[in-house]
């Protein structure tokens, strides 16, 4: 899947965010959420799976942006 097809909910350019290389969640076409953040070691994951971490104000975004 391309970053083009992704609707991305957070990150305007202001703040500490610069073009494509900050923590930001985006939406999919089927509605699945993509996030990018920092890698975490917090746990062994199973197979083809992996863990970001990212600031709480870049959920709290994402979320205002969808109206939840």
């Amino acid at each position: 899947m391309a970053r083009e097809e992704l609707t991305r909910l957070t990150g305007n350019g202001t703040g500490q965010c610069k073009k494509n290389d900050c923590p930001n969640v985006y939406r999919t076409v089927s509605g699945s959420f993509v996030i990018q953040g920092n890698v975490s070691r917090a746990f062994t994951t199973p197979t083809g799976e992996g863990l970001v971490e990212i600031p709480e104000e870049t959920l709290k975004e994402a979320v205002r942006v969808l109206g939840w």
